[in-house]
């Protein structure tokens, strides 16, 4: 009587390859699947007139600021992961009023350099609208000690007026987000 014929085992890199090939690949989709540092998800604000990307569920906030002479509701919308927040900001105006609107955006900016004691580069952007056209818009960025504890923190934002509205939308992490998050933020970003 002969022995049933076992299968042969494969032996070296080739016998490493099958043992460790599933669950290598299982530990990476697990990984993923459990822990995403950026889970991204189109948020829309029907009322303050936007959408946006934003890397985790967003808490959202309203308070009263004082800009150039008005107490003005401010609506904020923001996401923390990996260290860093991602928020738009949306100061609501008593009118259509273009001089204000101005007023209020250049109080955001200067309040964005402030908190990092830094001066800030800035150049022209054109922020999308839902419509097809597009926004003018400062980008801004910033970087420098903030807080009493002096902690480095970098800010990314953009800053633009629309009707009743100016809208901030700034990344705030203690060292810049990988390119490709900053742009899915930025790129996403569309004002009604």
């Amino acid at each position: 009587m002969t022995a049933p014929r076992r299968a042969a085992l494969p032996t070296g890199a080739k016998a490493a390859r099958s043992r460790f090939a599933v669950p290598a690949a299982l530990a990476v989709i697990l990984a993923a699947a459990c822990t995403p540092a950026y889970n991204w998800r189109t948020v829309t604000d029907a009322a303050e007139g936007y959408s946006v990307d934003l890397p985790a569920k967003p808490t959202v906030d309203e308070r009263r600021v004082e800009i150039a002479g008005n107490a003005l509701p401010m609506h904020v919308r923001a996401a923390h992961t990996e260290g860093a927040v991602f928020a738009v900001a949306v100061v609501d105006l008593p009118r259509d009023d273009a001089q204000l609107g101005q007023m209020v955006a250049d109080a955001l900016r200067h309040a964005l350099a402030r908190n990092v004691s830094a001066s800030p580069v800035e150049h022209a952007v054109q922020v999308p609208a839902a419509d097809g056209g597009a926004v003018p818009g400062v980008d801004i960025v910033a970087s420098g000690a903030a807080g009493d504890a002096h902690e480095r923190r970098t800010i990314h934002a953009w800053v633009a007026v629309r009707g009743r509205h100016v809208y901030q939308a700034a990344i705030i992490s203690p060292e810049a987000p990988p390119p490709e998050q900053s742009d899915q933020f930025f790129g996403s970003l569309k004002l009604n």
